[in-house]
């Protein structure tokens, strides 16, 4: 396939590029066509702006840029950026899928578990509607609806919730290791909120898989079949590095300290990933304990 590809130098873009490199054509969309280059290798091509590429040769373009969203603090302005740079992209890009004589056959586009707002201890899945009313929410609501406008009976879309992304490579798990390793881990706030977390290689081979199979399309949850308690996951991580966890974070000192974005810790989901589970794709990680130790025994 011939495949754009966005947001290609972030966690997850530079090992789906790593992989589909090896058997398809990429082309990257990047801000920084040389710091891309020296990141993700010259096997690809490179380009700075939409307009330099022809969308009626490309079969699959897949739609992972964003600003971090966990980066800075919450303040209004930010809360533009973070949505501009996800949703005024998305725009653009199936505003340029509709405009083709012979479009991609497959637009997949980032959106995240977010999309549900804080929820209970409800097992939910892609039919799930009684999504809480908050910017995680409004954000992904906004972005997936501005991919779904590509969507015409030559081009179908794909909306990728992503969960928790485990990788020593950045993401939460990079975040949480320093004070679990030295034995000051535990819980935050109550420790019941949901954590619905994937493996790296898992979330990798899950949007392969998405691109591979044309029978698959809409909203798709992107997290293992086993969500956490929050408890749970910070025991699991500290069994794993063999150190203790007692330490738990208030959740009036993560308020303090980071705002309406402290929400995302404090509260959570319990996803499952029903629609992909019953497309046929399995898992190698299902379990937490074991997407650990692969993860952290790899690593060091």
């Amino acid at each position: 396939m011939k495949i754009l590809m966005t947001g290609a130098t972030g966690l997850i873009g530079t090992q789906l590029c790593e992989k589909l490199v090896k058997t398809h054509s990429i082309t990257v969309l990047t801000r920084d066509c040389d710091k891309a280059k020296k990141r993700l290798g010259g096997q690809i091509e490179y380009i700075n702006a939409s307009c330099d590429i022809d969308f009626n040769t490309l079969d699959c373009i897949i739609n992972l840029a964003g600003e971090p969203i966990v980066n800075k603090r919450w303040s209004d302005k930010q809360k533009e950026v973070i949505r501009n740079s996800r949703i005024a992209l998305t725009h653009e890009l199936a505003a340029a899928i509709k405009a083709c004589t012979t479009p991609p056959h497959t637009f997949i586009s980032g959106s995240a578990i977010g999309y549900y707002g804080r929820q209970g201890t409800q097992h939910i899945d892609e039919e799930f509607k009684h999504v809480h009313q908050e910017f995680s929410h409004t954000l992904c609501n906004d972005w997936e609806n501005a991919a779904r406008v590509a969507e015409t009976d030559s081009t179908r879309v794909c909306l990728i919730r992503t969960g928790i992304v485990l990788s020593t490579h950045g993401g939460a798990l990079t975040k949480m290791l320093p004070p679990f390793k030295l034995g000051l881990g535990g819980p935050v706030a109550s420790g019941e909120q949901g954590m619905s977390w994937i493996h790296i290689d898992d979330m990798v081979s899950l949007i392969e898989f998405v691109m591979n199979n044309q029978h698959i399309n809409g909203a798709i949850n992107a997290t293992a079949p086993s969500p956490q308690s929050n408890r749970a996951f910070s025991k699991a991580l500290a069994q794993v590095l063999h150190r203790p966890a007692f330490f738990p974070m208030p959740a009036w000192v993560l308020n303090a300290a980071m705002g309406e974005m402290a929400d995302l810790l404090i509260y959570g989901q319990y996803v499952v990933p029903k629609k992909i589970a019953e497309a046929g794709f399995k898992f190698s990680y299902p379990e937490l304990l074991p997407a650990l130790n692969a993860l952290i025994n790899k690593n060091g």
